[in-house]
């Protein structure tokens, strides 16, 4: 591929969580009737060429994963439906995520966009690790990297994120 989109599209929503290993994005090429192939695929190819090793789906179906076997990008699908027992759940994509990171990936994470949710993963994630040593922290710090205000769905997730390393 040569010319100006050789290197791709930066995703929309991209940020990263933790600079130059953890990163989010609106699910590549969009979502609903707004998703668009060719999009996709610039999306894909920037990701890519910016060194990512892997890509985390936390979409509930399948959606457009053979995408990224075709541009040869590393993925892992991790569904996370609003119906599914979310401390088990996010004690999976945790560990996921902190064996990943462990093993020197970089990896970026997506659901349909960037909203409450995955703000609430990812907030749990940053507590969960570590990295952040109380919920309003974690709550602050992403909706800071991400720009945007955190509501009662994402703040539910990093609390129960908080309760998975309590004792019974």
């Amino acid at each position: 591929m040569r010319g100006k989109w050789a290197a791709g599209i930066v995703p929309r929503n991209f940020a990263w969580v933790i600079k130059d290993q953890l990163a989010v994005c609106e699910r590549p090429g969009g979502y609903g009737v707004n998703h668009r192939r060719v999009r996709r695929q610039e999306e894909i190819i920037w990701i890519r060429e910016q060194g990512f090793t892997r890509i985390v789906s936390l979409l509930p179906s399948p959606h457009n994963l053979h995408a990224y076997d075709e541009l040869s990008m590393p993925w892992r699908h991790l569904p996370f439906a609003a119906v599914d027992d979310t401390g088990t759940t996010l004690t999976t994509v945790f560990a996921d995520l902190q064996a990943q990171l462990e093993a020197g990936d970089k990896v970026i994470v997506h659901m349909e966009e960037v909203g409450d949710r995955l703000q609430g993963t990812m907030g749990g994630y940053l507590l969960y690790s570590g990295l952040v040593p109380e919920g309003p922290r974690a709550i602050a710090m992403i909706e800071h990297l991400l720009h945007r205000q955190m509501g009662p769905a994402g703040r539910e997730l990093v609390t129960a994120a908080a309760r998975l390393g309590e004792a019974p």
